[in-house]
């Protein structure tokens, strides 16, 4: 388990983001970004707790992303599978997730939302995570980031897991600190 709480100028985020049954309570304010992270909870298998607050709504998307993103970086097992992938069919949506949790920062996607596409590389740079979100098909911009949170969801629950030994040729994964 860890907490993570984040208070600048802007926005007053508190969180705790543990391993779990991907049960949420998430109060932001922006009720659509309520229901990605309840989705991503879901999917990822990570319990979220999350309130938050601030001055406008880009600057509670993103600092919600940081403090997520930061969260999962802590929580990351030595010894984690760091690999995932998953496509994830919504509607007219076909979206894909790749995520390495391997502890190096890139992101590259294209969501119709430049406020969920700035979500994802904002959460990539605090995991310190290798991010790639590809929107084969869609139309409809609600059913296309869903389905990008469902896919990073799962794609996290697959990469998180622990496995015997550490998954790297370079020997475990440090983030310092811990």
């Amino acid at each position: 388990m860890t907490e993570i709480q984040r208070t600048t100028r802007e926005t007053n985020i508190k969180l705790v983001l543990d391993f779990g049954t991907g049960e949420a309570r998430v109060n932001t304010g922006v009720p659509f970004l309520d229901h990605m992270l309840v989705t991503l909870a879901r999917y990822s298998g990570l319990d979220i707790k999350l309130d938050a607050s601030g001055d406008l709504k880009h600057h509670i998307i993103e600092d919600v992303a940081i403090a997520i993103g930061t969260a999962v970086r802590e929580i990351t097992p030595a010894n984690a599978a760091r690999y995932g992938e998953q496509t994830i069919p919504m509607d007219d949506a076909l979206v894909q997730a790749c995520i390495d949790v391997g502890g190096r920062p890139f992101y590259r996607g294209r969501l119709p939302s430049v406020l969920y596409e700035h979500w994802m590389r904002s959460f990539s740079d605090n995991a310190k995570a290798t991010l790639h979100i590809r929107v084969i098909r869609g139309r409809d911009r609600h059913h296309i980031v869903e389905a990008a949170f469902k896919a990073l969801g799962v794609a996290l629950r697959t990469a998180l897991a622990e496995k015997d030994s550490v998954f790297s040729t370079k020997g475990a994964v440090s983030f310092g600190g811990r």
